[in-house]
């Protein structure tokens, strides 16, 4: 049986010992990461038996209403498990649309469903030699990755810990994402900074900053959350020189995730890197649907 658990109910001990030993295993599911992405207290999760299985829940509330939608920089949850079971996976998706009034969610890339959902890409480097995953780099790619003398002469590649001039070059540099959405990107890596989570790689040129890369890393993955580039520079390469040295500081002992796109210009970039494909896959619901069922479950 399927039960839910609210936040303050969860034995997290038991969560994560889930987790741990799970074949699904991603970092998005476990406490420290929801509690920055989704708020302490704005998941909760689906359990079955004894912690056999678990399946996160991240929650918002809009006008009084509180509905599922995976938060920013969450790509994938689903349900973990030692072993990936169909008929598991559906009992959890039907225990979801039964008790939430679901906007968008997405299972792992692990997880099989008898549902056909919508398929969405992903882009994984397994743990590996670094030399041999850089011999399969496109040509293309190992092109851009030789830098001209000059640059290599005036250039520098800096970890960098002060997290104004990270907040500074990611408000003058951000693609597609502004306002309050800019600003909630910015505090979520601004906590997971302070955690020592996540580490902002920068290129200087000429002792200005022309790129940064945001990159999670824990135990068992390394994520690329977020690249930001000066326009003026893009021709440098300075992006991809950072992520081949993202990828040479942890596809040894980390999996690499891309965090795939469904942008076509980003999808090339990153297979220019030849990871795998790893699709997952998601299901959304109208927002009309999704007011009234959460109309529903507030008054019924």
């Amino acid at each position: 049986m399927i039960r839910k658990v609210k936040y303050q109910d969860i034995d997290f001990e038991n969560y994560k010992k889930c987790l741990n030993t799970s074949v699904q295993r991603k970092s998005y599911a476990y406490p420290h990461y929801l509690d920055v992405v989704a708020g302490k207290g704005n998941w909760e999760i689906l359990v079955k038996g004894d912690y056999e299985a678990v399946m996160p829940v991240p929650l918002q509330k809009k006008m009084g209403l509180q509905f599922v939608i995976l938060p920013k920089l969450c790509q994938q949850l689903g349900v973990f498990s030692k072993i990936d079971d169909a008929d598991v996976n559906q009992e959890f998706y039907e225990a979801l649309r039964k008790h939430y009034a679901v906007w968008y969610y997405a299972f792992n890339d692990v997880n099989v469903l008898k549902t056909d959902l919508v398929s969405r890409k992903n882009f994984l480097i397994p743990v590996g030699n670094y030399e041999g995953i850089r011999q399969k780099y496109s040509p293309k790619r190992k092109r851009k990755l030789r830098l001209d003398q000059e640059v290599l002469d005036n250039s520098e590649r800096i970890l960098v810990t002060d997290f104004s001039e990270i907040k500074n070059f990611i408000q003058n540099n951000s693609t597609g994402v502004e306002g309050q959405d800019l600003d909630n990107f910015i505090l979520r890596f601004e906590e997971f900074h302070k955690l020592n989570f996540v580490k902002f790689y920068g290129f200087k040129y000429h002792n200005k900053w022309i790129n940064m890369i945001a990159m999670y890393e824990d135990a068992f993955s390394a994520i690329l959350l977020g690249t930001f580039n000066d326009k003026e520079f893009v021709k440098l390469s300075g992006a991809c020189v950072l992520i081949d040295d993202a990828i040479r500081l942890n596809v040894e002992h980390r999996i690499f995730d891309f965090e795939g796109s469904e942008l076509p210009n980003v999808e090339e970039f990153f297979r220019g890197f030849r990871p795998e494909l790893k699709p997952y896959h998601s299901f959304s619901n109208p927002k009309s649907k999704v007011i009234q069922k959460a109309f529903f479950k507030l008054f019924f």
